[in-house]
C-alpha cells in the first residue's frame, strides 16, 4: 500500500498525563551500512510490516511517501535475521483535539529520548497546527532525529544536538 503521510515531529517537554496501553515497537532499518536507511522492518505489538519511507520532495520531512506491506509473524521473524540497525520504543497513541498523536518513549541505548508525532489529513491542518504545551520544539526537519538516523545510536551520540534545543532527558 502506498500513501503520503503528513506529519510533524516534536521533542517532548514532558509526558502527557494518563498515558496507557503503550505498545512495544521494534524497528530494524536496513541495509545496516546505509547512512540513513529508508527501509524498515517493524514489530508493533502483535502487528508486523515492512515499510519504505522517504520525503516526497527533498528538504521537507513533513510530507513522506510510504510504501507498506503487512507481514506475518513468520515473515517478520525471518526478515529480522538480516543485519540491520535496531531501535526499540514504547509507543502511546492518543487523540489530541481530533489529531492522531504518537508518543515514542525510546528504550535501550536511546532511553531518555521522547519524540511526539502528529499525523494530519490535510496540508492545511498540518500548516495551521499549534504546538501543545507538552511539546518542546518542532524537530520535523532535523535529520538526526529521523528513524533511519536514530537507529543504532545511543542517547550520548545525540545528546549535544538535543541540548541545543534545551531538551532534558525524560
Amino acid at each position: 500500500m502506498k500513501t503520503v503521510e503528513l506529519e510533524r515531529t516534536y521533542l517532548a517537554k514532558f509526558l502527557p498525563n494518563n498515558l496507557k496501553n503503550g505498545k512495544e515497537v521494534l524497528d530494524i532499518y536496513i541495509p545496516k551500512f546505509a547512512r540513513h536507511p529508508v527501509l524498515r522492518i517493524r514489530k508493533n505489538g502483535d502487528k508486523f510490516e515492512i515499510t519504505k519511507k522517504y520525503p516526497v520532495k527533498n528538504g521537507d520531512a513533513s510530507k513522506q511517501t510510504e510504501h507498506t506491506i503487512i507481514l506475518t509473524e513468520e515473515e517478520f521473524d525471518e526478515l529480522s535475521k538480516l543485519e540491520g540497525k535496531r531501535t526499540s520504543k514504547i509507543r502511546y497513541v492518543i487523540n489530541y483535539n481530533g489529531i492522531l498523536c504518537e508518543i515514542d518513549v525510546f528504550q535501550g541505548a536511546l532511553k531518555g529520548l521522547v519524540l511526539i508525532d502528529f499525523e494530519f489529513s490535510s496540508e492545511k491542518d498540518k500548516d495551521e497546527f499549534k504546538m501543545p504545551d507538552f511539546c518542546l520544539v518542532d524537530v520535523t526537519q532535523e535529520e538526526f532525529l529521523a528513524g533511519g538516523m536514530l537507529c543504532g545510536k545511543s542517547y550520548d551520540d545525540i545528546k549535544e544536538k538535543l541540548e541545543k534545543f534545551g531538551y532534558k532527558k525524560l
